[in-house]
């Protein structure tokens, strides 16, 4: 099984007003983040909007990512969805079309228990012969801990979590549990530092769409034992973090992109539209944090 590690963009989803795939500019902005360093690309997550998009936009966005990355980096397809058997489809398309692992937030709105979640991932796991994420998001509602996690991986083909949390100390007791095989991904963005101290393999985020160049240096500098450097890239990572959360997270980093001219379109419908007065206060602030604008 596959071990991912480095640095792998949440990707953003270039939508057209109908909301279906703008796909020259997928394949832009995926050639930008090659160029930049990215080692593979998570797709259809939380940035990517899979849940909020249809089935047949998401299965689009797979085929055309696999095929706009042509096998230089890992592809991860992010297939939960409300309805579990379109989950099974898009766990067995994704596979289908070439992509190097699936992904999945624990299942939404129900109060599921600790079995409800163990049966959920290893149907999935059982539909397909690709390597398996778990995505932990406290967000999500579901509550992984590090036994939760360690439970998971005894599921054939379950071989990775993205730890989307703060809880470094369950982190790292995962890692214990597992005796260092799972491949943990961190997913904070403010925090890719702290997590690849815990024993991340890698980061996974929203901002290495727009700033890959200083998660890149947050990386490369860790690896290699510069943690100064590592520090102060992580700092300056964190400048912009620490700006997003005046805004919406999704509908400002497309239009950090569209100002970085990718044009991205909106997000999906009902999430915010920013205005064109908006806008040039978005690009205010970021460049004054030190974004390409």
């Amino acid at each position: 099984m596959m071990r991912f590690k480095g640095v792998m963009p949440a990707l953003v989803t270039p939508l057209k007003e109908d909301e279906t795939i703008n796909v020259p500019v997928l394949k832009q902005l995926i050639e930008h983040l090659l160029a930049q360093g990215a080692d593979g690309f998570y797709v259809g997550g939380a940035t990517g909007e899979g849940i909020a998009l249809r089935r047949e936009v998401r299965e689009q966005l797979a085929e055309e990512t696999v095929k706009a990355v042509n096998g230089r980096k890992p592809v991860i397809m992010h297939v939960a969805s409300a309805d579990f058997s379109e989950a099974i489809a898009l766990a067995k398309q994704a596979e289908a079309v070439g992509a190097q692992g699936i992904s999945a937030i624990p299942p939404l709105f129900f109060s599921y228990d600790t079995d409800d979640v163990y049966q959920y991932y290893k149907a999935l796991a059982d539909s397909t012969s690709l390597p398996l994420m778990v995505y932990y998001n406290p967000a999500a509602g579901f509550a992984i801990n590090a036994q939760i996690g360690a439970k998971l991986f005894e599921i054939d083909n379950v071989t990775a979590i993205k730890w989307t949390s703060s809880d470094y100390f369950g982190m790292m007791r995962l890692k214990d549990l597992t005796h260092g095989e799972m491949n943990i991904i961190n997913g904070p963005d403010e925090m890719l530092l702290m997590g690849l101290s815990a024993g991340a393999d890698g980061g996974i985020g929203t901002t290495y769409n727009f700033q890959m160049e200083t998660i890149r240096k947050v990386y490369d500098s860790f690896i290699s034992g510069d943690i100064e450097s590592a520090r102060k890239a992580q700092m300056q990572a964190d400048a912009v973090v620490s700006l997003l959360f005046k805004y919406k997270t999704i509908p400002v980093t497309k239009a950090i992109l569209e100002l970085q001219g990718f044009h991205v379109g909106n997000a999906a419908f009902p999430m915010k539209r920013y205005t064109p007065e908006q806008k040039l206060q978005i690009a205010a602030d970021f460049r004054g944090a030190g974004v390409q604008i």
